[in-house]
């Protein structure tokens, strides 16, 4: 008798909800000054990890973090993580991780949100356009050093769990946060965090949420893997000090000639690591994954014209995101030792050290990576016959990260994507390397997934850094929606 009611109380239920989604995006677009003025207040915060002059700044920035989580009423720690040694053997405190907590409701999902809010080195004079340090808004584009990595996803995050909280709107999950301020040289002391509070803080965490990432297009992304990298320096000492090039020269056997030879032999000129055992051990293209590439909004002639050359190594899309994603690359970045201010010096370097990386991906083992390197460059320099001494030394082995794409959490980012953006995002992975991912999945066994809110063209690390205030804006939008549609994971409907 009482069946026919049960239609209209769902679609009761379902207007509700609607109607509440309606309101939280009423109320970001209705504080959408305010936010853009706390990021100009944390643009301003030179939180540079990579200089140490800087950081009191840093240790003010998190601070600055603790505090916006406290006064929204969340539960928040700093925790100490210890020390860094510097190369003068002195040491300097790590700046303190933030953790908050909204909620903990047992019947609820609780995710967990990652950030960072250091940055990388900017000055005016490395070419930006405007103070690096005073966000600056034109045409719609927030610059700023920070502005997209990853001050404002940071704060969309915030913002989206204080339009709840703000409305009295009770959080659909419950909501933590990690917030470091080290992330640009390597995350020191927070992988020790994880694994001590593995089993407190992060023992009832279902999910963990990364947004430390870019979109590929103007199409929303989701990102489901990250390239892992072994960083090599390959060292080469010939005699006790630095020689005249007029008076020696012809008469040793030259380091900088020993090295550029043995460079020459990483890679080809068509871009095939010539490092046997590294090509073999790369996970095969499946079908599925040829068909998920041909799917992804991406212009080649955008992107050739984006970075400013007139040739990529490869001419379709397919290829060319799977050698950005999902393949190996060497790239050899610089040499220490060698002459490289302006002008001339006629010399003979003594000692001079080649600094290159090999990007990881499935199925690659950054422990057999280094014996691999190890044993090939002292094989090839042996046949050189040099008296010169090469050492050959890992100085990073970080892993690859992948998720998977049928897992709910995807399925609940598509379904935010569209009621957001009204299209289907396309489903990507990053070049580059974001180790505390495979961290997190290592040590706490969560599912993961990385929810980007960045513009393909944001200028990340270098001049010009922005956020355009759309995304900015529509990506809190985003998270909020996102946190109810995870709420909905593994839920039955009445």
């Amino acid at each position: 008798m009482n069946l026919p009611v049960l239609p209209s109380i769902l679609l009761v239920i379902s207007t509700v909800h609607a109607f509440q989604y309606t309101e939280l995006a009423q109320y970001i677009d209705s504080h959408q000054e305010e936010y853009v003025e706390a990021l100009r207040d944390w643009v301003a915060i030179e939180s540079d990890s990579s200089n140490v002059l800087k950081r009191p700044d840093l240790h003010r920035m998190m601070e600055v973090v603790a505090q916006k989580l406290r006064l929204m009423g969340g539960t928040v720690e700093l925790v100490a993580i210890g020390e860094q040694e510097l190369p003068d053997g002195q040491t300097l405190a790590l700046p303190k991780v933030v953790t908050a907590l909204f909620g903990s409701d047992p019947s609820k999902h609780t995710v967990c949100v990652y950030g960072h809010v250091d940055v990388q080195p900017a000055k005016l004079e490395d070419g930006w356009a405007t103070d690096p340090y005073n966000l600056t808004d034109i045409n719609g584009n927030l610059y700023g050093r920070g502005a997209s990595d990853n001050k404002a996803p940071v704060l969309a995050w915030i913002h989206a769990v204080g339009a709840y909280r703000a409305l009295s709107m009770e959080l659909p999950v419950n909501v933590k946060f990690v917030i470091e301020g080290m992330e640009e040289t390597g995350s020191n002391g927070l992988d020790t965090m994880i694994v001590a509070q593995r089993d407190t803080f992060f023992s009832d965490v279902d999910y963990i949420i990364i947004s430390d990432c870019g979109w590929l297009s103007r199409r929303p992304a989701l990102t489901y893997g990250t390239r892992g990298n072994c960083y090599f320096f390959a060292e080469v000492q010939g005699p006790k000090q630095d020689l005249h090039s007029g008076v020696y020269g012809g008469t040793v056997i030259e380091p900088m000639t020993d090295l550029i030879g043995i460079l020459d032999t990483l890679i080809s000129p068509s871009g095939k690591i010539l490092i046997p055992g590294i090509r073999e051990a790369v996970a095969p293209l499946s079908d599925e994954e040829w068909r998920m590439y041909q799917d992804i909004q991406f212009d080649l002639d955008n992107y050739k014209t984006k970075i400013g050359v007139s040739q990529l190594m490869y001419t379709n899309k397919v290829d060319l995101l799977a050698h950005m994603w999902r393949y190996p690359t060497v790239t050899i970045h610089g040499i220490e030792g060698a002459f490289s201010d302006p002008g001339t010096k006629t010399v003979i370097p003594a000692k001079v050290t080649a600094k290159f990386s090999i990007r990881q991906v499935p199925n690659m083992d950054p422990a057999l990576v280094k014996k691999q390197v190890t044993d090939y460059l002292h094989s090839v320099f042996a046949k050189r016959k040099s008296p010169n001494k090469l050492k050959v030394t890992m100085v990073i082995g970080a892993k690859p990260w992948l998720a998977d794409t049928q897992h709910p959490l995807y399925d609940a980012g598509k379904a935010a994507v569209k009621r957001v953006f009204d299209m289907d995002p396309d489903l990507i992975r990053e070049g580059g390397t974001i180790p505390i991912a495979r961290t997190f999945q290592d040590v706490t066994g969560k599912s993961i997934i990385m929810m980007p809110i960045g513009g393909f063209d944001d200028g990340l690390h270098s001049q010009n850094e922005k956020m355009s205030r759309y995304n900015y804006i529509e990506g809190t939008k985003l998270f909020i929606s996102y946190l109810n549609e995870v709420s909905q994971i593994n839920k039955t409907s009445v």
